[in-house]
């Protein structure tokens, strides 16, 4: 019983404080701040006002905790009637400058101006807003003045990208506390900028045998490009060290992760993946294993990543197959075929289908040396793998042709098949010219694979005393070619 008439005791005189003091307290303190504050404003401006108005709120702050009840709604009743009086009513004027702020960089002005904007009930999306404009339209400011450049050099747009999602990222942390909200918007103006469509774009067909287009962002084929930079065998992979490296693909993928089709990236970074493992350009395999994992940690499509999984243990199972094969024609005694001059790489076509080798085929004769080798592996793999078909995807072959010079030297040119089966049309007469006519029946490609590949030589000399000549008129480019070109 004692104890209830000490607890009625002391609600009673609690009750007699907020009525007496607490209350005329707070009034006094609002009646006091509604004449200077506007007094304050009209005299020094909203800048030094919002300085004044911080100050003053941390000041009642701490005042309340000194003379008020400890109780924490009497310190919150003072606060939010001093918030109401020196911030709510002076929002507009407030967030006026946050779009200025923002676009010089000034974060300890933003700083100050979060602290009183956060007290408010709908101040901040306001923020969010200015944020919001600001990212987009700088980076696409920046992207514009630097077009003609980071559309051909993947390396400078990721750079470029980076170097923004970095002052964004700094933007919200230096002015804005990092703010959930801000961060989230953050990302949201940062996808927008990454699938913006109107500096970078494409356009992909909506199916295998559609004539209409969409129209996709480039950013994911530039990524896929400059992953491959990093993977293949480059100046920029050979100049980098292996953490350097590992550093720029992390980068990637944190942009990566922004792209709102993910399928596009995957499409071409598995073409570029299909070369690197075919033409044996990649630059180390670990690397090549670690990014796939990477892609699967970040949420890429589980279809397509599962068969780079793929891809890569096909090249595993081949190197045991190679060693297979050769072995078996030098138990064959065959002098006519040297294990040395082949290596085979038997692909997974569910693996390496679509977006990988491909599905069509190009017929092509081959130089005998190389046809000669064909019913071997052929016999060799049916004895192993019984039931299974092969076919032949020269394609995406290469080969390497030993030029004999007159001081007794050597050149070795890379080429690619259907190069090595045009320029084997010379083997036995080199000085003669062969029309384009003769080359097609030697040959036995299409006239645009034909024209495409005799462009490739005669345009772009692999070497610097050109191997392959043509007549006048000299073709431009592939469609120049006819039955009468020499």
């Amino acid at each position: 019983a004692l104890y209830d008439q000490r607890d009625c005791y002391y609600e009673d005189v609690l009750e007699q404080y907020r009525k007496h003091f607490e209350r005329e307290f707070v009034e006094e303190t609002v009646a006091y701040y509604k004449k200077r504050a506007a007094q304050y404003l009209a005299e020094n401006g909203v800048i030094n006002y919002m300085s004044y108005a911080d100050r003053m709120l941390e000041e009642e702050e701490q005042r309340a905790r000194k003379y008020l009840n400890p109780n924490p709604e009497s310190v919150s009743r003072l606060v939010e009637s001093c918030v109401q009086v020196l911030v709510v009513e002076f929002e507009d004027q407030i967030l006026a400058e946050c779009p200025s702020l923002i676009a010089k960089n000034d974060v300890e002005k933003l700083r100050m101006m979060y602290r009183l904007i956060k007290r408010t009930p709908s101040g901040i999306d306001v923020v969010l807003k200015a944020v919001d404009n600001h990212i987009r339209s700088e980076g696409l400011d920046d992207m514009k003045e630097n077009a003609a450049t980071i559309t051909t050099d993947p390396e400078k747009y990721i750079s470029q990208l980076l170097n923004m999602f970095d002052r964004f990222s700094t933007l919200v942390k230096e002015g804005f506390y990092d703010d959930a909200r801000l961060l989230t918007a953050r990302d949201k103006a940062f996808r927008a900028l990454v699938n913006d469509t109107t500096i970078f774009r494409m356009e992909l067909p909506l199916g295998k045998k559609s004539r209409n287009t969409a129209v996709e962002s480039k950013c994911p084929e530039l990524l896929a490009n400059y992953c491959d930079l990093l993977l293949r065998k480059t100046q920029l992979s050979k100049k980098l060290t292996s953490e350097e490296i590992d550093a720029k693909l992390n980068n990637l993928l944190l942009v990566l992760k922004y792209i709102a089709n993910k399928d596009v990236f995957m499409r071409f970074h598995k073409a570029h993946l299909s070369r690197r493992l075919i033409l044996d350009m990649s630059a180390d395999q670990e690397k090549e294993e670690a990014m796939v994992n990477k892609l699967r940690e970040c949420g890429m499509p589980a279809e397509h990543v599962n068969k780079l999984f793929r891809m890569l243990q096909d090249i595993e199972v081949n190197k045991d197959l190679n060693s297979s094969f050769k072995k078996s024609l030098t138990g064959m005694n065959n002098n006519k075929l040297s294990s040395d001059l082949i290596n085979i790489k038997i692909l997974n076509g569910g693996a390496w289908g679509r977006g990988g080798v491909g599905s069509e085929r190009v017929r092509v004769s081959l130089p005998r040396e190389l046809e000669e080798f064909v019913p071997e592996v052929e016999a060799f793999y049916k004895k192993h793998h019984n039931g299974r078909k092969l076919n032949w995807m020269h394609h995406w072959s290469s080969g390497t042709i030993i030029f004999g010079t007159s001081n007794g030297g050597r050149i070795d040119l890379e080429v690619t098949t259907f190069q090595m089966a045009v320029l084997f049309c010379w083997n036995d007469r080199a000085q003669e010219k062969i029309s384009f006519e003769s080359l097609r029946l030697a040959t036995e490609l299409p006239d645009t694979e034909l024209a495409r590949t005799l462009f490739s030589l005669v345009a772009y000399p692999k070497m610097k005393s050109q191997i392959l000549l043509c007549d006048a008129p000299y073709p431009i480019n592939p469609r120049d070619f006819n039955d009468s070109t020499l």
